[in-house]
């Protein structure tokens, strides 16, 4: 099996991005050659089958004309011809490959997991032989092109740590004390519900609850930029919240396994705009063992039927107050067992292998047809 694969950028320190080489990696390994066409290519650990085209340019005209130039390079080749192309996350990148793709006969696979359904994404959906998402549920459009693959968690990587991981993180993530330490990741976007989660966390110290939260993502945006000052000014305000929180700046991906194997439980408090979204770092701390308090409704049935209650609805910081105080009552063995059980839900259904098998299954069933 021979892929194209076409991205955004290859970088291992990408904030949001990284991911994606472990999504290649795993599809090098069932395939003789993958050919990763994106923007730009920064430190990376791919296999010697991985071949790596980029088409990065200063103007957005000269990076359109790029594209076409190694687009056509890669499906016209007399000998090595893709048999598909998985396109990652941009419906543009359907939408520029299709014309010559469907001429050559080259199935085109997307994989696309978000909550925001614009007009490329429409277009691209029908377009695409193929559509991949976590579930039905991260995909915002309703189409029969739909196959679910869960999301692609290295388990080997995410997994927890026997004994005291905090003896073993790096120093500036070693908690400084034994109060319940909770954790969140990501972009310092306003439907991430961040503000829910500081109120959260205020109710339920004014209620006996001793913990501290480390909130660390990037700010991509001037909005992005413009929250996170209003979140600092949020915590600098508050008496419960003061000496508690801390919004540090992101991490390389190398180092998150760490982070969050220090943490007795991830915060997410999502309320998108539209659809759910199902966030990856949910599913990489249950491969940790780290339970995951979470207001998206998409993971209701992943978060239930626990020793633990860990789910509040969006927007409802009474409600993760609550789950906060029974989380801080909670016993470490408690804990660890909720974190066990959301490990092997992680294994069962959202492994990087068992992704990379299914796309590798239904590159192979479209090539029957």
């Amino acid at each position: 099996m021979r892929l194209l694969f076409v991205t955004q950028t290859i970088d291992a320190d990408h904030p949001a991005l990284a991911q994606t080489i472990d999504l290649v990696r795993e599809l090098a390994a069932r395939s003789e050659s993958v050919t990763v066409l994106c923007d730009s290519v920064r430190r990376h650990d791919l296999p010697p089958n991985v071949e790596l085209v980029t088409f990065g340019a200063r103007s957005r005209t000269g990076r359109g004309l790029r594209f076409a130039r190694a687009a056509a390079a890669v499906l016209l080749r007399s000998e090595g011809r893709p048999d598909a192309a998985v396109v990652h996350m941009v419906p543009l990148f359907l939408l520029l490959l299709a014309p010559l793709a469907k001429a050559r006969s080259v199935p085109l696979l997307l994989w696309y997991t978000h909550w925001h359904a614009g007009r490329s994404l429409r277009l691209a959906t029908t377009l695409a032989d193929t559509v991949l998402s976590v579930d039905r549920r991260s995909f915002p459009l309703t189409t029969a092109k739909l196959h679910p693959t869960g999301h692609a968690i290295d388990v080997a990587r995410f997994a927890p740590v026997e004994g005291a991981p905090a003896e073993e993180a790096p120093a500036e993530e070693t908690p400084t004390s034994e109060r319940l330490r909770l954790l969140a990741l990501g972009r310092m976007a306003r439907w991430k519900g961040y503000e829910t989660m500081l109120e959260g966390l205020r109710l339920a110290v004014a209620r006996g609850l001793d913990a501290e939260l480390e909130l660390r993502g990037p700010a991509l945006t001037e909005d992005e930029r413009a929250h996170g000052a209003e979140l600092e000014q949020l915590v600098a305000d508050s008496e419960e919240l003061r000496g508690r929180v801390r919004l540090q700046p992101p991490v390389s991906r190398d180092r998150i396994p760490a982070l969050l194997q220090t943490a007795h439980a991830l915060l997410s408090a999502t309320q998108p705009r539209g659809g759910e979204t199902l966030d990856k770092v949910v599913y990489e701390a249950a491969a940790c063992g780290v339970p995951v308090v979470a207001s998206n409704t998409a993971l209701t049935e992943f978060l239930g039927d626990l020793d633990l209650e860990l789910r509040f609805p969006p927007r409802d910081a009474e409600a993760l107050a609550r789950v906060l105080l029974e989380l801080g009552a909670a016993t470490l063995e408690e804990r660890r067992r909720v974190g066990l059980e959301l490990r092997q839900r992680v294994i069962a259904g959202h492994s990087v292998e068992s992704w990379a098998d299914s796309v590798a299954s239904l590159v192979v069933a479209r090539g029957r047809q």
